[in-house]
């Protein structure tokens, strides 16, 4: 009854007796207590706190990024970009028409010494072996009697041949298809002017065997060998083809960085301009000025270029090929009016009418027909009195031997064998059709002389107006970066 209860407001519970907390803990535990540790301060570059990821490098580009967009926020850093822009454009315009033009000046340059002269040679050696084969079979019609003109004229065609396969061997990529075309001409020749000495040897002793051997050195020649020479100058226009399309195409990528350039600077000019009133800025308008030259300079020297090159080949090459293809075609038929008698009528062939003809003669016929057009075609394209001449005569020279070879043929099918040899290979007396041929040949000789004559006239010309332009435009395009340059940096000059 005399109890006073206490009742504790604080919910914390009471502190151990050995708590550091505690003031009783020191008088208790004495000097065993052991004092707390000071805290450690954050070290720099000791990585973020644990469970924190780390922020993403930045890279140079970034960076470069963010100064760039620092420097155009101010009219220094914005004229300094302009500035270096103006520069890289100038100089790539160059760059780009130096590379460019130095092409199309190459290609030139392989029309006028690589590709055409290829072509020429792969004609010269179609030509040569038709020669030879004519020579053959017109010596061995005479027999005994074979001239030593007949003989000389075929033993130069054949070195004439080969000199001139050598020449398109080395001048050929040893892996290409011409390459392969011409090593099989070369064996097959040697396996031809084998079959011809044995018709030879053995038409002098008077062996009919003889004759076997000279068809089979003319088969040995239409079927294996022309053939084989006529891929060989079908793939050499093509190539010359291909250098032509090559020099004559306009650049565009130069033309179009050109008008870009122009631009820029036209409108850096007025820029300046609109915030100093000053019209005119020498630096930015001596690139203005350079730049202009170089893209009219290479406007102008590739149009002059294209309009000598594309003369060339319009009044030259089409010519020449017109030329040589008519050449080939006379060659022919006369090879084969020799070999008609020859043959004496052992070769036939059943046309699709069922008629039968004499092999030799009817390719004669077909051949004359191929040579009257060309002959017509290339008096179409001969522009100039000196070029249509020859062929002219070269048209008389047919029509005169189209006459004979019917007098001939009509000997010959009368029986009178002798009359029609006399008619094809016998003196001038006797008005032989050899005498027409060698007119036509001689004819057509002169007309390719005189349109090789053109063709070089004219793509020098072509070549010619692409000189120096290369070199000038990278020169120009330097000169031109160093003016923008220097107009950017006098605006410069008046912020410091």
């Amino acid at each position: 009854m005399g109890e006073v209860t206490v009742t504790s407001t604080s919910s914390a519970a009471p502190a151990a007796p050995n708590s550091p907390g505690t003031p009783g803990a020191v008088g208790a535990a004495g000097a065993s207590a052991t004092p707390p540790l000071p805290a450690v301060p954050a070290q720099a570059g000791a990585g973020s706190a644990p469970g924190v990821p780390e922020p993403p490098r930045r890279t140079a580009f970034a960076e470069g990024v963010d100064q760039l967009r620092a420097a155009a926020t101010t009219e220094p850093g914005r004229l300094r970009i302009i500035g270096a822009l103006l520069a890289a454009l100038v100089v790539a315009f160059g760059a780009v028409t130096a590379w460019q033009m130095a092409d199309r000046s190459s290609a030139a340059d392989d029309v006028l010494h690589n590709s055409q002269p290829l072509s020429s040679a792969a004609a010269d050696i179609y030509s040569s072996l038709a020669d030879a084969n004519t020579a053959a079979s017109s010596g061995f019609l005479a027999g005994g009697d074979e001239t030593a003109t007949s003989r000389e004229r075929y033993q130069k065609d054949i070195r004439t041949a080969a000199a001139k396969l050598s020449d398109a061997a080395t001048n050929s990529d040893p892996d290409s298809p011409s390459a392969a075309t011409i090593t099989k001409l070369n064996e097959l020749l040697s396996e031809y002017t084998g079959y011809i000495e044995r018709a030879r040897a053995n038409n002098r002793l008077g062996f009919p065997v003889g004759g076997s051997y000279l068809r089979l050195a003319n088969d040995t020649m239409q079927q294996q060998m022309l053939p084989q020479a006529e891929k060989l100058y079908a793939r050499e226009n093509q190539r010359l083809r291909s250098d032509y399309a090559d020099a004559t195409s306009y650049p565009w990528a130069a033309i179009g960085l050109g008008v870009v350039v122009l631009g820029a600077l036209v409108w850096a000019q007025r820029r300046n301009y609109r915030r100093t009133n000053r019209v005119l800025n020498h630096g930015l308008v001596a690139a203005t000025a350079t730049a202009t030259v170089v893209l009219l300079w290479l406007v102008a020297g590739q149009t002059f270029a294209r309009s000598g090159l594309n003369d060339s080949y319009d009044h030259g090459i089409r010519s020449l090929n017109v030329l040589h293809d008519a050449r080939i075609a006379s060659l022919k038929a006369r090879g084969n009016e020799n070999l008609t008698l020859v043959a004496r009528g052992a070769e036939t062939k059943e046309l699709d009418s069922g008629k039968v003809v004499d092999t030799y003669d009817y390719a004669f016929e077909t051949d004359m027909s191929t040579l009257g057009k060309g002959l017509a075609e290339a008096e179409r394209l001969a522009d100039d009195a000196t070029g249509k001449k020859p062929v002219t005569s070269a048209v008389g020279g047919m029509k005169e031997w189209q006459e004979r070879h019917v007098a001939a043929q009509t000997a010959y099918k009368s029986g009178d064998f002798q009359l029609a040899l006399d008619r094809v290979i016998g003196d001038k007396d006797k008005k032989p059709t050899g005498e027409c041929f060698d007119n036509v040949d001689t004819a057509l000789k002169t007309a390719i002389g005189h349109e090789q004559t053109e063709f070089r006239q004219a793509a020098t010309d072509g070549r010619s107006a692409m000189t120096g332009l290369p070199l000038g435009a990278a020169a120009l395009a330097v000169l031109g970066a160093a003016g923008a340059v220097l107009g950017i940096g006098r605006r410069l000059s008046e912020y410091r």
